[in-house]
């Protein structure tokens, strides 16, 4: 990257770099030893910890956060080429630096919407990496990419409220150290007004009724560096009224707040991963032989390593403009763009990733590069968060409202 990004970023990115070639990238392997050894696959390594504490003693810690009061500070556009980095490691680094979904939109949503009570009880011990935490949104049943689906029911019975419902693909709920839920279902389930039929409420893990009935594969991969991905019904759930967050009936507006950073940090994270995918093919093409000439010298080759390069600085700018329109006029003036970068993003960087499994050849789809891996990651974000289709009839609609 040769853009030049005020002091405090450039300095940032140097400690982070640095962090990465210290202690991320060998601690990668380890990682995966030490899980094989360990009682169960969801606990987390020893390894990890480690990272942890180091990236903690560097002050590389809770960088996605701009509230001065519990994060860094940054802006979007200070933390876009720092997440970038966190990317070429989507498994180790995000977390090492206690910068991981989904625990970082849940301490966003605290931060802005929780009370006092619930950030000491929650947020607290999130910002300082001693939990872990879960988001339960999506559902089996319905379809979910429209939130006014929503089964899952929040009844209230006095100073209690009482949740029923079955979600799945519930990231982190199969981490033992996952502490709490965001719930997320409807109050009012039959108010005139859709959008304001969902709650959100703070669900302790261990409260009865609460099953963690199983973990949701993707592509394959159970993804335990993140805590999995659950499924999870809930039965007579009680929690106190005291849980809600913010008021009854602003979840789905809770949810639009959350989702917005976290579009923009996963299309971060993104360029990382296509910037790891174009250096393994282009070192995979300078060491390996084919027909009588090195891989880097077929046509082919080249073709998509020029593709890539000139494809990731268009994400990088666009990413980076998103970010600085957010920062400047925020999510709402830069909606336009959180969803193209929703849209390309996933879809370019999978590709890119594919192409490097190409020149791998067995090797991509296999354990020893982290290739397959990448592009499992990259095509379901283009899935998380709303599909690809749901951001463009939104982004063609208010492209066509200038015409009708």
């Amino acid at each position: 990257m040769d853009f030049a990004f005020d002091a405090r970023t450039e300095e940032l990115r140097a400690q982070l770099l640095s962090f990465m070639d210290e202690f991320v990238y060998p601690a990668e392997a380890v990682a995966e030893e030490q899980r094989a050894g360990l009682a169960s696959p969801w606990d987390t390594p020893a390894v990890v910890g480690e990272l942890k504490a180091e990236a903690r003693r560097r002050g590389l810690w809770n960088l996605f956060l701009p509230d001065k009061e519990h994060g860094a500070g940054l802006t979007n556009l200070q933390y876009a080429p720092l997440a970038e980095i966190t990317g070429r490691s989507p498994h180790l680094a995000p977390t090492a630096l206690n910068c991981a979904a989904p625990d970082t939109g849940n301490m966003e949503v605290l931060a802005q919407f929780g009370d006092a009570r619930q950030k000491e009880r929650w947020l607290r011990p999130l910002l300082d990496g001693e939990i872990r935490s879960a988001f339960a949104m999506t559902e089996p049943e319905v379809a979910s990419s429209d939130a006014t689906n929503i089964e899952t029911r929040i009844r209230r019975e006095g100073d209690t409220y009482v949740i029923n419902g079955r979600k799945w693909y519930i990231s982190g709920a199969m981490n033992p150290d996952c502490a709490v839920l965001i719930v997320m279902g409807k109050t009012d389930p039959d108010g005139p007004d859709v959008r304001r039929q969902q709650s959100m409420v703070l669900v302790p893990r261990d409260t009865p009724g609460v099953r963690v009935r199983r973990a949701m594969r993707v592509y394959g991969y159970e993804d335990h560096s993140h805590g999995g991905h659950a499924e999870v019904v809930l039965e007579d759930v009680r929690v106190p009224v005291a849980n809600l967050i913010g008021e009854e009936g602003g979840g789905f507006a809770i949810a639009q707040a959350r989702l917005g950073p976290g579009r923009i940090h996963h299309c971060m994270r993104l360029i990382g991963m296509a910037e790891r995918a174009i250096e393994l093919m282009c070192r995979r093409a300078a060491s390996r032989t084919a027909f009588g000439k090195p891989l880097a010298a077929q046509g082919q080759v080249q073709e998509w390593i020029a593709d890539a390069r000139v494809t990731v600085e268009q994400l990088r700018l666009l990413v980076l403009k998103t970010a600085w329109l957010m920062d400047t006029v925020g999510n709402r003036g830069a909606h336009t763009e959180i969803q193209a970068i929703k849209i390309a993003t996933p879809r370019a960087v999978a590709d890119m990733v594919d192409k490097a499994v190409q020149v791998h050849g067995a090797g991509g789809v296999g354990q020893d590069f982290p290739l397959a891996e990448l592009w499992a990651a990259a095509r379901t974000l283009r899935l998380a968060d709303g599909p690809d289709e749901v951001h463009q009839r939104s982004l063609a609609r208010r492209e066509l409202k200038r015409y009708l």
